[in-house]
């Protein structure tokens, strides 16, 4: 809890009575895990910015950071990490864009676990550039047939829902002719397939869709308003991937206790190990840093800030782990892809599996791209695309 910013302010107050009230009547430590969480979102601790009534309690995101930590250290179990998805992406998109009936249908059975959530986005052929995916959904009576297929969908193997975005007007230009839906990923027609990793393990799929058929009261936003609802999934993606670690914790607490338990601390080459740690530790916390005063800053939900923290966070955990390695040696070399699903991970595991934090909740390429447009005001991208319908765009 000494991590957390705990801003000087009335809000303060309400979310601390909150706190002891939630504690005093379900201690977690004599309390089932889904009647717990239940009982955090009914206090309005859940989402501390959402209205009242779904999981919050209408107050500032300054606040969630100091929320969070307060209750995982009372023994609240981990809901963002044990969630990631369905609590950093597919809540607040529904709170935002969804109907009262999805609301009240999802938001609860989030933030307990109960839904496991995955996100259909990127394509073979569109990744970095989403506006140009091809996934059709063409109507049909009272819903959508639903034909594509989807890469990259971290744990569509485990997911009940899916964040779906899909073309619905070919004609209109690539940004303005797509729609969103939750989709629900027991439907025929869905099929997901493992993409094994260089790691050994299998937590990305592929999910093809076939004659899927959706109905209508899954989608959530406007027909042709599918951009504008993704990024706030987007924006939330980044907000969650950058902003989770606490200080000191994570990879380069690892570090710190190999680096503790090395017997040769004083020869040149362990003189160089230490600078690295030193060097990477200090990083770290000048990222930390930076995400606590964006977080500070943030009254309304996620901004372009958020790829700051994504894109810090990334590197330095990719050069974290590789140090690790390092300070293992070749014992690095022997790992077990399943220590992955216990905790247990070991550096060797964790050194592969963190090359893809460049890329998963946005290319580090194109959130440098956002930064340099909406944080530092300089001009976009070319997009030799723009003004020109989708189906008039060259494809490979």
């Amino acid at each position: 809890m000494g991590n957390s910013v705990h801003p000087d302010t009335d809000e303060s107050a309400i979310v601390d009575a909150a706190i002891a009230k939630l504690l005093q009547a379900h201690p977690p430590a004599r309390t089932e895990t889904q009647e717990l969480l239940g009982a955090v979102f009914d206090s309005g601790l859940a989402w501390i910015h959402f209205p009242v009534g779904i999981g919050g309690l209408g107050l500032s995101t300054v606040l969630h950071q100091y929320v969070y930590s307060s209750l995982t250290a009372a023994g609240v179990p981990d809901y963002i990490s044990e969630t990631p998805i369905g609590y950093g992406m597919a809540g607040p998109t529904i709170a935002e864009h969804g109907t009262e009936a999805q609301i009240a249908h999802h938001l609860r059975r989030i933030f307990t676990g109960e839904f496991v959530w995955c996100q259909l986005f990127s394509e073979p052929g569109a990744g970095s550039d989403l506006a140009s995916l091809s996934t059709r959904a063409v109507p049909t009576g009272d819903g959508w047939l639903v034909n594509g297929q989807k890469v990259w969908t971290t744990l569509g193997h485990l997911a009940q829902y899916g964040l779906l975005v899909a073309r619905t007007d070919p004609d209109a230009l690539k940004h303005q002719g797509l729609t969103y839906f939750l989709l629900d990923m027991t439907l025929p027609g869905v099929e997901v397939r493992p993409l094994r990793q260089m790691s050994g393990d299998a937590e990305f799929n592929e999910v093809y869709l076939s004659d899927v058929l959706v109905p209508d009261s899954a989608r959530i936003g406007g027909v042709g308003e599918g951009w504008g609802v993704a990024m706030t999934t987007l924006a939330n993606e980044r907000l969650v991937l950058g902003a989770t670690t606490p200080r000191h914790g994570g990879a380069i607490d690892e570090a710190l206790a190999l680096w503790s338990a090395r017997e040769d601390k004083t020869s040149a080459a362990a003189r160089v190990l230490r600078d690295r740690l030193l060097d990477l530790w200090i990083r770290d916390d000048v990222a930390w840093l930076t995400g606590a005063r964006a977080a500070q800053r943030r009254e309304s939900g996620p901004g372009p800030e958020g790829s700051v923290s994504k894109i810090a966070r990334s590197s330095i955990n990719q050069q974290t782990y590789e140090l690790c390695a390092d300070l293992r040696g070749a014992a690095s070399l022997i790992y077990s892809a399943a220590a992955a699903l216990d905790g247990t991970a070991q550096p060797g595991y964790m050194f592969l599996r963190s090359r893809a934090q460049s890329i998963e909740g946005g290319s580090s390429e194109v959130l440098r791209d956002v930064v340099a447009h909406r944080v530092l005001g300089l001009p976009p991208s070319h997009r030799p695309d723009k003004g020109i319908p989708w189906n008039e765009v060259p494809r490979s």
